[in-house]
């Protein structure tokens, strides 16, 4: 373990794990289940990794007291997770499915009863496929679906949940699923998924709006923040970072706080925007969700590459078994920049997710020797500290994540959790990351959420 002192955080700083629905939950076609985009997806050949599905995954569904028995072990009073929309609604419209409300008022009661707050999310990327059949996110009516959708869950659960999100990473569904179609479902867009952008957004700000209705005390968002590094000092290269710093962080964060697209950005969205839409977007937050795991480094692209900017590798950093660099400074950056840019504009931050993927499973006497994850958690919250001692209004850390889970196009090779978790026996195994965690969380000074 770390030699230094464990970072100490303010009083009453929420520490706490992070999950999604389709990642842990399986049973996807249990109790009225809908199929979504991932469910299609995973099950046309060649598309994940290792040839898996979420089909069962962790199968949360049914043990999800062990698991948050698991985040009591932990010492944590928060656990961020997600409602999967197509066990509430298995088309994405229409009455909501009983069985589906039921499980998720049994697992909100559970948390409560473990001294876990629930913060919710509302889309984690889990889209009924009934509504992508009708275009997805490319259609507009997606957005009265969403919002739909948010005062069915709102009405049920207001009085429980402590936090809101209303969508996951909008940049990564943008992006990844309609922008290049390595995400469900896996349309290869480029800049015309733009649309996409501006159609999350709005769901994320009528989302809070039927949520506010339905009585919740507390929305906010959970958005991917990068710094943006570029290769080198040459123009073309700054050029190249500031439009995908624009496309990446700016796009998303200044419709949110400022009620405004970046400038470079707006004129390609202006067939999109209609009347009232930026006000809709701009809902007060009562806390900004930033999901951090690295820095990107970009350069200029060749004249005729698909896109004017391509990413190059960060030297000179350690990696994580993803690939992805280790710069907990990089964390503390975004987090100081982030303030000096936005100030009053900014409410408090949570980091909704951080995390990372090594690999490694139980020795011969069973333990989890991730001493890998350990550094990373100590080094980012220690990030996160100096933030804090800076002046920056951080309130939580939700690691990702609880479990090893289905990492998406990977499947089951990349394992994310503080907990391990054999797919064939479904048998849970802490890790000695679970074990540094919970130490640090009572080594905290008196008060901690």
């Amino acid at each position: 373990m770390p030699d230094q002192p464990y970072p100490q955080l303010p009083p009453g700083f929420r520490f706490g794990t992070s999950t999604a629905s389709y990642q842990i939950e399986g049973a996807a076609t249990e109790d009225g289940r809908g199929p979504s985009v991932w469910d299609t997806w995973t099950h046309e050949p060649g598309h994940i990794k290792d040839g898996s599905t979420g089909d069962v995954a962790c199968d949360h569904y049914h043990r999800y007291e062990e698991d948050v028995a698991l985040m009591q072990g932990l010492g944590t009073g928060g656990y961020r997770f997600s409602i999967a929309w197509p066990r509430i609604q298995p088309t994405g419209s229409g009455k909501p499915n009983e069985k589906g409300l039921d499980f998720y008022d049994r697992l909100i009661d559970t948390l409560l009863a473990h001294g876990q707050q629930p913060m919710a999310t509302l889309f984690h990327w889990d889209l009924p496929q009934a509504l992508e059949d009708d275009g997805g996110w490319l259609n507009r009516a997606t957005i009265d679906r969403f919002a739909e959708y948010a005062a069915i869950v709102g009405e049920r659960y207001a009085d429980r949940v402590e936090h809101w999100i209303p969508v996951n990473e909008p940049n990564v569904v943008t992006m990844m699923a309609y922008g290049v179609g390595m995400h469900a479902p896996a349309r290869t867009l480029m800049f015309d998924s733009l649309p996409v952008a501006h159609h999350l957004l709005m769901g994320h700000g009528r989302a809070a709006i039927a949520l506010r209705a339905a009585g919740a005390t507390s929305v906010g968002c959970a958005n991917n923040h990068a710094p943006m590094w570029p290769a080198s000092d040459e123009p073309a290269d700054v050029g190249a970072t500031k439009l995908f710093d624009a496309m990446w962080n700016g796009l998303y964060l200044e419709p949110m706080l400022l009620g405004r697209y970046p400038v470079d950005l707006q004129p390609l969205l202006e067939d999109v925007i209609q009347s009232g839409d930026m006000a809709t977007i701009r809902q007060p937050l009562d806390f900004y969700g930033v999901n951090y795991y690295n820095p990107m480094r970009i350069g200029a692209a060749p004249e005729d590459a698909e896109m004017p900017f391509e990413f190059r590798e960060l030297l000179g950093y350690p990696t994580t078994d993803f690939g992805w660099p280790v710069v907990p400074d990089a964390l503390r950056e975004w987090l100081i920049m982030f303030r000096a840019r936005f100030r009053a504009a900014l409410p408090p931050i949570m980091i909704t997710e951080s995390g990372c993927a090594y690999n490694m499973g139980p020795d011969a006497d069973g333990v989890v020797d991730d001493q890998p994850r350990i550094d990373y958690l100590d080094a980012h919250l220690k990030a996160v500290q100096t933030a804090i001692e800076r002046g920056v209004d951080v309130r939580g850390y939700y690691a990702w994540s609880l479990l090893d889970n289905f990492e998406w196009s990977e499947g089951y090779t990349q394992r994310f959790g503080l907990v391990h978790v054999d797919y064939e026996t479904q048998q849970r195994t802490p890790k000695r990351s679970y074990e540094w965690y919970a130490a640090m969380i009572a080594a905290q000074p008196a008060g901690q959420g």
